[in-house]
């Protein structure tokens, strides 16, 4: 009876951390779908949303534009429609997830997705070439880091399932298995890249640093990736400060709700992360205790097979 409360409490933590999750991504896409498509569909404001897309300092280069638009292809799927079907759904998914409709269908599909914004973004980083042109000069994966990390929630959030408060989990009651070492492990990484990369290379073009001291960022990355689960979980509170912090650093009078919103959506998603990580831990995979502990047995391993042979 004391296994069955302890493994309802510990189900019951990993449905809060997946509502979590699910809200944060959620955000994301509402927030992002809204402010494109108020722009897409705006005679005033089409044309540019379109050029800034398709541009050299858009998020489609050239080989991505060749595939989704070859010469002769006319009707709904040109830049325009694409970009406003891709709103659309952004949108009502965003509205998905946070209902918990359709989760991990979803999840799984921009688990995927969010790579191809990684590999379909313009770069010129060829040593010595001057550019004439705007466009990015860092790694694509460094421009690109949060939506790596969004990968990783999505596939977590794809083996937690849905949640609490839940569609899918008022009319589908299915079994799930969670090893929180591995989804730890996934979720902790994913989100170490983000404070790494902004914290080794935040002095690059169009890499963000969170209005953060560098060092600072550097140090958090480093403690969700090595630390062990109660340091974790202090770093996943260092998170939501830095994001809360950022949050209020963006806030423009000037804008309207939707465009201050627009600026810090991936942020929504990166608290929620820290926040599951205080929740659950990190898992004890790969800590800076793990690596110690399997190098040492390594190593006895090593010279067991040594005197063995001698």
């Amino acid at each position: 009876m004391e296994n069955q409360m302890d493994a309802t409490k510990i189900n019951n933590r990993y449905d809060q951390a997946a509502l979590i999750l699910r809200v944060g991504l959620g955000l994301v896409f509402i927030i992002g779908g809204m402010s494109k498509l108020s722009l897409l569909l705006g005679s005033a404001t089409h044309d540019g949303m379109v050029a800034n897309y398709m541009g050299t300092a858009g998020y489609i280069n050239t080989i991505f534009q060749q595939f989704l638009f070859p010469s002769g292809t006319d009707g709904f799927f040109t830049p325009s429609g694409f970009l406003t079907a891709l709103s659309a759904f952004e949108f009502f998914s965003g509205i998905a997830l946070i209902a918990g409709f359709l989760v991990r269908p979803l999840a799984l599909f921009y688990a995927f997705l969010m790579w191809t914004f990684v590999v379909s973004l313009p770069v010129l980083t060829v040593p010595g070439v001057e550019v004439t042109v705007k466009t990015y000069t860092s790694p694509a994966l460094f421009v690109q880091v949060r939506d790596v990390a969004l990968s990783g929630m999505f596939f977590t959030l794809f083996n937690l399932g849905s949640g609490l408060f839940s569609v899918d989990k008022r009319y589908f009651s299915l079994r799930k298995t969670i090893n929180w070492d591995v989804l730890g492990l996934l979720l902790r990484f994913s989100l170490a890249m983000v404070f790494i990369v902004a914290g080794f290379f935040g002095g690059f073009a169009k890499i963000a640093t969170f209005g953060t001291w560098q060092p600072l960022l550097a140090v958090i990355g480093l403690l969700l990736i090595f630390g062990s689960d109660k340091v974790v979980r202090g770093a996943g509170v260092a998170v939501i400060a830095v994001m809360l912090w950022y949050m209020a650093q963006k806030l423009n009078m000037d804008k309207s709700i939707i465009g201050n919103l627009n600026g810090i959506k991936r942020e929504f998603a990166l608290a929620a992360c820290g926040g599951a990580l205080l929740m659950l831990g990190g898992g004890t995979l790969f800590t800076l205790q793990d690596l110690i502990s399997r190098s040492k047995s390594y190593i006895a391993e090593f010279r067991g097979s040594n005197n063995a042979t001698a």
